[in-house]
C-alpha cells in the first residue's frame, strides 16, 4: 500500500458517479476537495460517516469544500445509498479501483482475527491537486469536526 500523502499531487483520473455520469479529477483539480474512501456502502460505519458529512455539507461548503465519496461499490449500489440517506455530494463507484489505487488506499486489513485485502477508510484534503492533509483516523460519527479543525 503506497497511500499519497502530504505534499503529494493527485493522479489524473476519470470514473462513474452514482448515475453512471463520467467524473475527472481535473474537474476538481484547482479546488478544495475532501474525497473520503469508506469500505462498502450502506454498512453502519460508512453510514454514519457519509450522513455526518451530509448534516454538515452547508458548513463544509462554506470552507470552499467540494466532497468525493469513493468505494468500490457498484453505480447502483451507490445509487442506492445516495438516493436513501439523500447525500448532496456525488458517490464515485471505483469497481475497477483506479481511484482507489491512485490515492493507495488499497491494502491488508484486519476484521475479527481474519486477514483480507480492502479499502482503508482515510480522508484526504486536496487543495489545487495537492493533498494537504491525510485523516487515516476516521471518527465515522464526528468526521465534519475532524475536517473543518483545521480548515
Amino acid at each position: 500500500m503506497n497511500m499519497l500523502k502530504e505534499g503529494d499531487k493527485v493522479p489524473a483520473f476519470t470514473t462513474t458517479d452514482q448515475d453512471g455520469n463520467t467524473i475527472n479529477w481535473s474537474d476538481y483539480a484547482d479546488k478544495k476537495v475532501v474525497v473520503f474512501f469508506y469500505p462498502k456502502a450502506s454498512t453502519p460505519g460508512c453510514t454514519a460517516e457519509a450522513c455526518n458529512l451530509r448534516d454538515h455539507y452547508k458548513e463544509l461548503q462554506d470552507q470552499g469544500y467540494a466532497i468525493l465519496g469513493v468505494s468500490a461499490d457498484s453505480e447502483k449500489r451507490q445509487s442506492n445509498f445516495k438516493e436513501k440517506y439523500e447525500f448532496p455530494f456525488p458517490l464515485l463507484a471505483d469497481e475497477d479501483k483506479t481511484v482507489i489505487n491512485a490515492f493507495g488506499v488499497w491494502g491488508p486489513k484486519k476484521f475479527m482475527g481474519k486477514e483480507y485485502d480492502g479499502i482503508h477508510r482515510t480522508t484526504f484534503i486536496v487543495e489545487n491537486g495537492t493533498v494537504a492533509r491525510v485523516i487515516d483516523k476516521v471518527k465515522t460519527k464526528d468526521h465534519a469536526a475532524q475536517i473543518l479543525s483545521e480548515a
